[in-house]
């Protein structure tokens, strides 16, 4: 790949022109916003520069709800061999192109499983998908030409290619990103009016819980939009298990016979959520470990977190993950390490000799 043309300079187009930059491909911006392209092309990403001929491929960074249009105007112009998307709904997109009479065998629908809470370029990051798992999604007649550009894009951008079918991949995302996402919000928004102390005992599980609640509505209303039906059915499954659940509740607080029926329904969803959770993929995409988990104080000072770091790298013990707990209203918090069974007491040591305070 020598030349590529990004449409859309907000976080994720951005980024795939940062990463494509960084193997030197000439890469041209384009978005309906100039200024959007101007701050991506003052971060390094490309140049706002029209290419004068046509390019190897355009990647159309817009919402799910636009993709078809902007493919279709593309191939008007007939500015690229090749074209591929990066939206999080692929079978709509792939039924309007067909409607919009596009030709789909130089297309090949694609969905980075990478992002950030906030959007826009200047979030962008060459290492956004660097690990990261990213579906290609072929329509019946994609050339071979075709799909090798995108794989040829997805290890430019140090991402891990799976291909499957559209509509296969939208009850994936569904599954696993769609619905949490709507879970998430209807959690968090039973805070939006809860008293100050209640939230003051908030902790990371909570946190994590609703972390992705952050995101920003527009978008999710694209994403929403695009997936609904499928998102509806497996949110309709799952109010029948909050059903199920709530109705075991009420019989585990009665002292009557309901009682050890609803302690075993409790129990039943409460060991198969820990089945379930052990299947996502750890470090590398491994099974997860079970690790050791060593707690140490830190002070909210620029530089604290490197500095532990670098102690825990001195005492030979690798970080596997960590995780921050920050203290309500304290200008302190607590790191959470995870290292591999045997380490904690070398790591432990360690940081006790360095003055850490742990937990």
């Amino acid at each position: 790949m020598h030349s590529a043309l990004v449409i859309g300079t907000g976080l994720v187009g951005t980024s795939v022109a940062l990463a494509l930059r960084a193997h030197a491909v000439t890469v041209h911006l384009r978005d309906a916003d100039p200024e959007a392209v101007r701050t991506a092309a003052s971060l390094g990403a490309g140049t706002a520069r029209p290419p004068s001929g046509a390019v190897d491929l355009a990647v159309v960074a817009v919402p799910p709800p636009h993709v078809a249009r902007v493919l279709a105007g593309l191939q008007a112009e007939g500015v690229a061999a090749h074209h591929t998307d990066v939206a999080s709904v692929k079978a709509e997109a792939q039924r309007e192109a067909v409607a919009l009479g596009c030709d789909t065998s130089s297309y090949i629908g694609g969905h980075p499983m990478a992002g950030a809470a906030h959007s826009g370029p200047l979030k962008a990051r060459a290492d956004l998908f660097e690990g990261r798992m990213w579906a290609l999604t072929p329509t019946p007649d994609t050339g071979t030409e075709t799909l090798n550009t995108a794989l040829e894009l997805v290890a430019l951008c140090d991402a891990v290619p799976v291909v499957m079918e559209a509509v296969a991949h939208d009850r994936a995302v569904a599954l696993v990103s769609h619905a949490p996402h709507v879970v998430a919000s209807l959690v968090a928004q039973r805070l939006e009016h809860a008293e100050e102390r209640e939230v003051s005992l908030a902790g990371p599980g909570l946190r994590d819980l609703t972390r992705i609640a952050e995101a920003d509505p527009g978008l999710w209303m694209d994403i929403l939009g695009a997936n609904a039906k499928v998102v509806a059915d497996l949110l309709e499954e799952l109010g029948t298990d909050l059903g199920r659940m709530v109705t075991a509740l009420r019989g585990l607080a009665g002292d009557g016979p309901e009682r050890a029926d609803g302690l075993a329904v409790v129990e039943d969803v409460l060991r198969r959520g820990r089945t379930g959770r052990a299947r996502i993929s750890g470090k590398h995409d491994t099974r997860p470990e079970r690790f050791e988990t060593v707690t140490a104080v830190i002070g909210d000072q620029p530089g604290e977190l490197a500095r532990l770091f670098s102690d825990a790298d001195q005492a030979g013990v690798n970080i596997e993950d960590v995780r921050i707990e920050h203290a309500t209203g304290q200008p302190a918090g607590l790191v959470h390490i995870s290292v591999l069974p045997g380490l904690a007491a070398t790591l432990r040591k360690a940081l006790h000799n360095q003055g850490w305070r742990q937990r």
